[in-house]
Order: C-alpha cells, then structure tokens, then sequence
C-alpha cells in the first residue's frame, strides 16, 4: 500500500470518480454521520465539496492509499487541533472501500498515517468516533487507541468518543 497527498489542483475525472466511488462503497457510515442527505446517492460534486471543505484547516492533510494502483482507502489528518490545549495530531477521516473490509486494509492505511505522525516527531495521536459507531471504536481500540474524553464534535455537535494513542517508536 502506497500513500499519497490528494493534489492541490482541483479534483477532475478520473479521480474525482474513484474517490465517489470510494464514498458511495460506504453508504452505511454516511447514514451514521449524517454527512450527504441521500447515503445511497452519492455524487461526485457532493465529495468536491467534502474534500474541499476538509481542505479548509490550516495542517490538514489528504491522503489517498492505493494498492496496486487501485483506490482503496483516503485518511485526512489535521496537524494541530483548533484546542490549542491540544497538542496531537489528529485522524479526522479514515475511510476504507467497504468491498475490501476485513482484509487489513484500514489497519495498513493507520500504520501509514501513524508513521507520518512519527516521521514529522510527533509522540501521540488522536481521533473521534461518533458514539453511534460501535465498529469503528472496536477497530480503533483494537489498534490501541484509549478512550480520553466524551464531547460533541466540532463541526455539527453530534456525541463523540476521543480516543489517543501513544505513538512509541517501531
């Protein structure tokens, strides 16, 4: 698995088409989060948007995993939190295409990010999972992450779990 920036440029086809894909493959948590109104009609001006909106924070970064050329997963970290009592960075998104769970595609894709953090000195890392999510905080746990707080999250108030995890050195 290899992971790169999404390009500063704008999105165009066909790029913009794996990524609806990509987002389209995840209907189920789109429902949780409530993020596109028709979970099952996902469209690529909707993901435009998305990405671009997720672009806005000053240290946000895009990351898109390939295997084998094909998209399989995207990450968006944030390096500094807007708390800034906080001192980690952030996953604010990892999202694997659904046809490949169960095959160790997330778990790559947050050893990836997790090494990043690690390379730019980073010593801890840190997420939310919607309270609604019950897979997602057994996938994050499993990796390590602690629970550290329960808050509403910044962007629509919906209920979250903060988890952290110390990042040591491999």
């Amino acid at each position: 698995m290899i992971l790169d920036p999404l390009p500063p440029a704008a999105l165009g086809d066909p790029l913009l088409a794996e990524l609806t894909a990509l987002y389209a493959s995840k209907s189920a948590f789109h429902r949780l989060t409530g993020d596109f109104p028709d979970p099952e009609d996902i469209r690529p001006e909707q993901v435009a948007a998305a990405l671009a909106e997720e672009r806005e924070p000053p240290g946000t970064e895009i990351l898109l995993a390939r295997d084998s050329g094909r998209l399989t997963g995207i990450a968006v970290t944030l390096a500094h939190h807007p708390d800034p009592a906080d001192p980690d960075p952030w996953i604010g998104l990892l999202m694997v295409d659904a046809s490949l769970h169960g095959q160790g595609h997330g778990r790559r894709l947050a050893a990836l990010v997790e090494d990043r953090f690690r390379a730019a000195g980073r010593t801890a890392a840190r997420l939310a999972v919607l309270a609604n999510n019950q897979k997602a905080m057994a996938f994050w746990t499993a990796l390590g992450y602690e629970v550290l707080d329960q808050r509403a999250d910044l962007g629509m108030g919906r209920p979250c779990t903060v988890l952290r995890k110390e990042l040591t050195m491999p």
